[in-house]
């Protein structure tokens, strides 16, 4: 059984949690590795550097929309494919993100997470809620 009562508040915490995951995630890229650096991983790992900007870009917009509750539910969809990117480099480091190189816990988790707000929705105090998929009617449980 869902509380209605509490469960906005919840779904809240979980969405501003996610959102400053995302953008705290986009900005180490800026501030720790810089993006030159972000750059050279990318091609190290055989992926176009030219995207180091529009997947640090994303993962800070993301965030801060998520955050404020712009649409929290389509840009949590819309960022998962980039947090597949980063489990599929941890995947063979294993499970524990502690481990050398990073396990996949820590990406999969959040993938779980974004999924969440996707479909359990903004929760409270969302700026601008919006239908996962605009004009489908709710699911009845």
């Amino acid at each position: 059984m869902v509380d209605a009562r509490t469960a906005p508040y919840g779904l809240l915490l979980l969405r501003l949690a996610l959102g400053f995951m995302w953008l705290t995630h986009g900005l180490m890229k800026v501030f720790v590795f810089t993006i030159p650096g972000f750059a050279g991983f990318l091609a190290k790992i055989g992926l176009p550097s030219q995207l180091a900007l529009p997947l640090i870009a994303a993962e800070i917009v993301g965030g801060l929309l998520i955050m404020s509750g712009v649409y929290a539910r389509q840009v949590a969809v819309l960022l998962i494919p980039v947090m597949l990117g980063a489990l599929n480099f941890h995947l063979p480091n294993g499970w524990v993100f502690s481990a050398p190189g990073g396990g996949w816990e820590y990406p999969a988790f959040l993938v779980v997470a974004s999924l969440v707000v996707a479909l359990a929705g903004e929760g409270a105090y969302a700026l601008k809620p919006a239908a996962l998929i605009p004009g489908r009617r709710p699911a009845v449980a």
